[in-house]
């Protein structure tokens, strides 16, 4: 920030209250002046506040000095104004910079949401500068993506300029995807096709279908068609659910019957229909 506006910072040493004197000074000067005055006084808006403490400030810059000529407002004019230089034309925006590599889905990861890079650099290390209203990667100091910042968890935010033609050079495709979940078993090629079909683009739902996939190598092709199929009943088709069924072995259990009517049991607590007929 200090090179944005070409000033210099020269912080105080540590316990030398003696190094921040001036700033010690000014802050008891505006708890006389100004806080002081307004101690009694409500105040029913920020902007009513601002006005009140402006006015309060204007007085004491203005308040003659008592060992030297003129004031603080006299003095800032004839010393520091002619030495002050523009301001830039961007005012200065704090940015996180973040290493990284880029997933196989050419998309990188800030804050649980996805930006998208140009396919060519899947797998390569880079930098992405997160700003509160833009997301920016460089790939060995040149600018390789830009992005409006999201705060959407789990979305992606895709350029269509950074998607290879027809995919002919993503090692990941839709169908290899579709071919494997095959492989497990109808419930899971069910739930492979509904996440890719549910984005704009299929590359957005490579990250969930790999993360359900990659489950049976852990568990077995059996109980992952299994997890999908309790999650296809409960209509929650998503990673999340399927992981959570298989660490909790809910995919051992038999899935409730919604058809069958359990009969109420009986109790004498209970009362059916023939107590009431017989009230009177």
């Amino acid at each position: 920030m200090a090179r944005h506006y070409k000033v210099a910072v020269l912080p105080a040493k540590a316990r030398k209250p003696r190094y921040k004197a001036k700033v010690e000074s000014g802050v008891l000067l505006v708890q006389r002046w100004i806080l002081a005055c307004l101690r009694n006084r409500r105040f029913f808006s920020l902007s009513d506040l601002n006005g009140a403490i402006r006015t309060l400030l204007v007085k004491l810059n203005n308040r003659p000095f008592k060992k030297l000529e003129g004031s603080r407002q006299s003095l800032f004019d004839s010393l520091d104004r002619p030495a002050l230089k523009p301001l830039p034309e961007q005012p200065y925006e704090f940015a996180i910079w973040k290493k990284m590599a880029v997933g196989f889905d050419y998309h990188v990861e800030f804050k649980k949401h996805y930006y998208s890079v140009p396919y060519g650099l899947v797998r390569q290390k880079v930098e992405l500068r997160a700003t509160t209203h833009t997301v920016e990667v460089y790939h060995r100091g040149n600018r390789v993506a830009s992005h409006m910042r999201s705060m959407a968890q789990g979305k992606h935010s895709t350029d269509p300029e950074h998607m290879p033609q027809q995919h002919k050079f993503c090692k990941w495709n839709p169908q290899r995807l579709i071919d494997w979940a095959d492989k497990c078993g109808s419930n899971v090629t069910q739930v492979i096709k509904h996440l890719l079909n549910s984005k704009s683009y299929p590359e957005q739902s490579f990250r969930s279908c790999l993360g359900i996939l990659t489950q049976s190598s852990k568990v077995g092709k059996e109980r992952l068609d299994a997890a999908c199929k309790r999650a296809i009943h409960f209509g929650s088709l998503r990673c999340k659910t399927i992981v959570s069924i298989l660490l909790n072995n809910q995919d051992r259990l038999p899935l409730p019957d919604e058809a069958e009517e359990k009969p109420i049991p009986e109790h004498r607590n209970i009362r059916g229909s023939e107590f009431y007929k017989n009230v009177n």
